[in-house]
């Protein structure tokens, strides 16, 4: 059975496309067959796998607006195991396109549903906005996971965030969960990021992942290379929490199983 996440924060800057990448690298490098779908105008998730522009022939614009298939717009990266849906800049009128479309919510899950999907995982990197791109994309998903950045402001946008989840829980996708909230950007010598942190497993408890992405400058190095930092540097400190957080993942999807078959 596929499993499709989506990586949503409102909030730009909160290392979002970044764990997308590198989870979806990640998730390959253990052995899962993986799609990454960038559902991002900006398309920094196709170029941090060295998609090139001119290797974007069919996009996620297309899936959205055109109804083309996966298989039809997927790319096969460097990483074994790992395939992309690319972005580019047409999907930012997308939002507008939309507007007049019926079920203009279900667009994505349409696309998905008619694909006979080979994939363990499908990920999906969200644009920084609500609007009705990230709507396809939750409604489409089996589940959400969160990158929360470690400042404070990152906590008011976290609200707002789960206040949407719950309403498309109530009309858009009743199966719709939370996966996790990862802590990202985490800097252990920085006070206010212990106080975020204690803030938000004792508000959400469990659904925070023990595992935390800390601030890296070869995570920041790595898209300019065209290569997710797990490639880029496997040895430094932020490759190594992408690849205990994918086993987190792992661990947290065999519980979910579990709990299915005993309800």
């Amino acid at each position: 059975m596929t499993r499709i996440i989506s990586v949503v924060n409102q909030k730009g800057g909160v290392g979002k496309t970044t764990t997308a990448v590198n989870m979806a690298t990640a998730l390959a490098a253990i052995g899962k067959n993986v799609l990454l779908i960038d559902l991002d105008p900006q398309g920094n998730a196709s170029t941090g796998l060295g998609i090139d522009q001119a290797m974007r022939k069919v996009t996620s614009y297309n899936l959205l607006i055109e109804g083309a298939r996966a298989s039809e717009a997927a790319i096969q990266t460097l990483i074994p195991r790992l395939w992309i849906v690319p972005s580019n800049i047409d999907l930012s009128g997308a939002e507008i396109e939309l507007v007049n479309m019926e079920r203009r919510e279900y667009k994505l899950k349409a696309c998905l549903r008619a694909d006979q999907l080979d994939y363990d995982y499908v990920i999906i990197d969200c644009p920084p906005s609500l609007g009705l791109t990230t709507l396809n994309a939750l409604t489409a998903s089996d589940c959400v996971l969160i990158p929360l950045q470690c400042e404070f402001y990152a906590l008011e946008g976290l609200s707002h965030l789960l206040k949407t989840i719950r309403l498309i829980q109530g009309k858009l996708n009743p199966e719709l969960t939370i996966h996790g909230i990862i802590l990202t950007m985490y800097d252990r010598r920085n006070k206010l990021t212990e106080h975020i942190e204690n803030d938000v497993r004792s508000f959400l408890g469990d659904d925070v992942y023990q595992t935390v992405i800390p601030r890296n400058v070869r995570i920041s190095e790595a898209p300019s290379h065209g290569k997710p930092a797990i490639v880029y540097d496997m040895k430094c400190s932020g490759s190594q929490a992408y690849l205990k957080m994918a086993r987190e993942l792992i661990r947290r999807e065999k519980k979910f199983q579990k709990d299915i078959e005993a309800a």
